[in-house]
């Protein structure tokens, strides 16, 4: 391909898009790195805001910045599939009281402020203290096979009995199957939308099998202890603009590349749900 060919198709309008977007975030780094520096200096993480570790599903193509912030999962009562949340406490920082939430999971600080971009720091669900349930629960529309599963109910292990082999005509069967869900947004407040996926390459990522042998110690330490029965999850909200992207959710992803992995069809950025990587960005301060 000559230097003037454009590599996307030209009725999508993609590259003239990604150029300028790439141009405007060149330029913003200028002034995210101001402000990260002012934001060290003046609220550590945890406290609502600040320089946040995290470990994400990789972006791997388009305009996206980073990755999306991995979810921990747990299983009660053998068959519910919850997110985990941290216990609250309250901790002095910079002579200050606030309120914390914070755990280990596999090695890695898991926190709440993992959350805190694209507005969702303002929602009242990622309030460290806030009163809400933890289930995963069922959002249609999306997928046929939740059109059978009431909105709101709780998302359950025997959903996905067919993940090993289950396919929807985009991209690769077998990967995993997906659902769509609604996370700590209980009551009239605003909606944190999450994707959940049981997928047999879970347990190939943590025992480095394979193509995933080269997947680092740290990442799989993580994996092992932030998924159950080979179920993951993450935030769904695109680090670009703030779109949902989703999983084999949209039929248009394969002219992007996008078929097996997680895509926006807003600006086409691409994120690899079986790439864990550890990220860094600046949590924007929660609304006290």
């Amino acid at each position: 391909m000559s230097a003037d060919e454009d590599k996307y198709p030209s009725e999508s309008g993609r590259r003239r898009f990604v150029k300028g977007v790439v141009g405007s975030a060149a330029l913003g780094t200028v002034a995210t790195g101001t402000a990260a520096t002012v934001e060290v200096a003046t609220s550590a993480a945890g406290a609502g805001g600040g320089i946040t570790e995290y470990f994400a599903i990789e972006n791997t193509d388009g305009p996206a910045p980073r990755g999306m912030p991995i979810i921990p999962v747990e299983i009660r009562n053998d068959n519910e599939i919850y997110g985990r949340w941290p216990e609250p406490e309250t901790q002095t920082v910079q002579g200050k009281e606030v309120t914390v939430a914070e755990m280990d999971v596999g090695g890695t600080t898991y926190s709440t402020t993992w959350f805190q971009y694209c507005g969702v720091q303002t929602y009242e669900g990622i309030q460290p203290d806030a009163d809400q349930d933890n289930a995963f629960r069922s959002a249609g529309g999306t997928y046929d096979w939740q059109a059978d599963v009431d909105d709101g109910a709780v998302l359950t292990l025997d959903m996905f009995d067919d993940y090993e082999g289950w396919g929807n005509g985009i991209g690769q069967d077998g990967l995993g199957k997906p659902a769509v869900a609604n996370w700590r947004s209980d009551g009239d407040v605003q909606t944190i939308p999450v994707q959940v996926m049981r997928s047999p390459e879970v347990s190939k990522m943590i025992a480095g099998e394979g193509k995933y042998a080269s997947l680092s110690g740290e990442a799989r330490s993580f994996l092992e202890a932030a998924t159950e029965n080979d179920v993951m999850a993450w935030l769904n909200k695109c680090t670009h603009f703030c779109c949902v992207p989703g999983f084999k959710a949209f039929g248009g992803s394969a002219r992007f590349g996008g078929e097996n992995s997680v895509y926006c069809q807003c600006h086409q950025s691409i994120y690899d749900p079986f790439s864990p990587v550890r990220r860094t960005f600046t949590a924007l301060p929660r609304t006290e």
